[in-house]
């Protein structure tokens, strides 16, 4: 934690909460209690809208949801630490504006170019909000302290960048591809959008004395007043020469020159 950031414990209560919320879910689905394509997102069905909501709830087995458990629990911490003034709107905006642009783009195979019926489920694009909108936030505000935030996020999760595409382009799969690249690239472009949108609000950027001009002032400088207090005959006015007046010595100039004339 970085000096003077005390830890924030809502970031911590919401992060666990929403980890919590999602093991609840496929508990749910474990038992049976939501089959088949129930909860999930539709691309371009209505029935699907619902699963803007529901689908980050839901995932397809223990390596999905441990896979984004860990990430979504840290990446809310970092929201709600360093982002309290806006952290509830970019993570909610965020979640709907995802899901909506996944629904809206029609899930056709790029490789194909078939139109596949898909029911796409898991917090992956939430994932990809976050992460997007941490790095590049800290790099629109080009505040330190959130910049050291981007390069934290850059370090651990540098490696989404390639979820953003079909994993086709990279080699050829013996079974078709599970992973919703649609949703990765959703979550990334919504993240990316709201960094620009929200970089002006929140905590603002602190400008240092010396990034004004002429910032120096004998006042500030509390050492040079200790010193001064300390050492006063330093700064006695010290005996100088008087500067001679020409004007004064005129006549004796002239009286001079006189007498050295041959």
């Amino acid at each position: 934690m970085f000096k003077n950031d005390s830890l924030n414990y809502r970031a911590v209560l919401y992060a666990a909460i929403m980890v919590v919320l999602m093991w609840l879910g496929f508990l749910l689905q474990s038992t049976g209690f939501l089959e088949g394509c129930s909860g999930a997102i539709i691309p371009l069905v209505p029935e699907g809208l619902k699963g803007i909501i529901f689908s980050p709830f839901l995932h397809g087995g223990l390596e999905h949801i441990f896979g984004n458990s860990v990430p979504i629990f840290v990446l809310i911490f970092l929201l709600f630490q360093f982002y309290p003034f806006i952290a509830k709107k970019v993570f909610f905006l965020g979640w709907i504006l995802a899901g909506l642009l996944v629904w809206l783009l029609p899930p056709i195979d790029i490789m194909t170019g078939n139109y596949n019926y898909v029911c796409i489920i898991g917090a992956s694009g939430i994932v990809y909000v976050l992460a997007f909108f941490l790095f590049f936030s800290g790099v629109f505000r080009w505040n330190m302290k959130l910049l050291t935030i981007s390069m934290l996020v850059a370090l651990y999760y540098g490696s989404l960048i390639w979820g953003v595409m079909p994993e086709e382009l990279f080699y050829t799969p013996e079974t078709p591809s599970r992973i919703s690249w649609q949703s990765h690239l959703s979550g990334a472009v919504i993240g990316v959008i709201m960094a620009f949108v929200f970089r002006k609000e929140g905590e603002k950027k602190k400008k240092f004395i010396w990034e004004f001009p002429n910032y120096y002032s004998e006042k500030d400088d509390k050492l040079w007043q200790e010193y001064r207090e300390k050492h006063p005959e330093d700064f006695m006015e010290l005996p100088y020469k008087k500067k001679e007046n020409v004007w004064e010595r005129l006549d004796e100039i002239r009286k001079n020159e006189r007498s050295e004339l041959p």
